[in-house]
């Protein structure tokens, strides 16, 4: 049993540097920031590291007030730990990196927050292989590898470049390679606009057959979206369009209203797991599909929303990233074979670029 009085927290920020720019319709990542929480309980000297992700422009912890809350929890640990649900509903990502760290403490094994027959090694979790925005050239390039590498499905952001161009390389790719073989989902992030030019799009896509799309029309606008998901041609997925949406009765009301084929979990956006698996029960209690997908995370923050998302027991291929997008990354025992990203039971985790970044 894990005594939450007997805790104390410590903050260090690290940036993450991306080998190669990650092109997405909101711009280019180089960095990616993320704040580690060392929680650790006093009686037994353990420690445990949770991770806050703070994707810029798309995390709601990217506001004004963010660092203040998490100085506040270092300083004063016993007046948020007992309720962190309450304390930071509006900072998903402190609640998730703080659940994560909870769990860590209480299973009293290291990096194991969900513990079952992926973290013992035994079996791995289908992924997707993710093709970033850039030119149509490199976007080829990528797509080469991802099936060279043996992934069966494929999700390709759109909405950046040329629109011609990104219905060719989609095309391409259906002349080649059957729905059977090659699953595509896409991903605008929101990028067209809402009437007659996302519903052409639509259209051409369904002519290819795409598994899925992810957030057509930028969010909020419930009417249109609802219309869109109505009569669609292809299923849409809301991905954005849960982000912020924080308490159960706005949930409801915004799956009720819009009645999305899909829903798209990213846990730290989301906050946490509890959160995560409230959307669960949302969605399957209106037979909505749903999956789960990493946001950016380092390994640490990939590690334990994989050790979710087995537990889901899901069965389509999940938006897991792969850990390799950075040159300076948290070394860990996660691996990749062909589609599948695995636990290695007897790896090891290296923190020490944690414990040299600045709190």
């Amino acid at each position: 049993m894990l005594d939450k009085s007997a805790l104390s927290i410590e903050s260090k920020s690290h940036f993450l540097n991306f080998i190669r720019p990650g092109g997405t319709s909101r711009g280019v990542l180089h960095q990616k920031q993320s704040v580690f929480l060392k929680v650790t309980d006093s009686n037994s000297g353990k420690f445990a590291w949770g991770e806050c992700g703070i994707l810029r422009k798309l995390s709601i912890d990217d506001r004004p007030g963010f660092e203040d809350a998490v100085q506040a929890l270092c300083k004063s640990p016993q007046d948020f730990v007992h309720n962190i649900h309450e304390h930071f509903l509006k900072w998903p990502s402190i609640r998730f990196g703080l659940e994560m760290a909870f769990l860590e403490l209480k299973n009293d094994q290291q990096a194991i927050y969900f513990p079952s027959i992926f973290t013992q090694g035994k079996v791995g979790i289908k992924i997707n292989g993710l093709i970033w925005m850039s030119s149509l050239e490199f976007m080829i390039e990528q797509l080469k590898q991802k099936i060279a590498a043996g992934y069966s499905c494929i999700k390709i952001k759109i909405g950046a470049i040329n629109w011609e161009e990104e219905l060719s390389l989609l095309r391409s790719i259906r002349n080649e390679f059957k729905a059977k073989d090659i699953e595509i989902r896409v991903d605008a992030n929101g990028a067209f606009k809402a009437g007659d030019q996302v519903r052409s799009r639509l259209d051409e896509l369904s002519k290819l057959d795409i598994h899925s799309i992810e957030q057509p029309i930028a969010v909020k606008q419930w009417k249109e979206m609802h219309d869109l998901c109505k009569n669609t041609p292809v299923p849409i997925a809301l991905d954005e369009e849960l982000i912020g949406v924080l308490e159960e009765s706005r949930q409801k009301e915004l799956l009720d209203e819009i009645r999305p084929q899909y829903i798209i979990l990213k846990p730290s956006l989301l906050g946490g797991f509890q959160a995560s698996s409230q959307w669960i029960s949302l969605a399957k209690e209106r037979k909505i599909g749903y999956w789960i997908t990493s946001c950016l995370e380092s390994n640490i923050g990939l590690n334990a929303i994989a050790q979710f998302t087995f537990g889901q027991e899901i069965e389509m291929p999940q938006g897991l990233g792969t850990g390799s997008l950075y040159d300076n990354n948290i070394p860990s025992p996660l691996f990749l074979e062909s589609e599948y990203i695995k636990f290695n039971e007897s790896g090891n985790w290296d923190y020490s670029l944690l414990e040299s970044s600045h709190g």
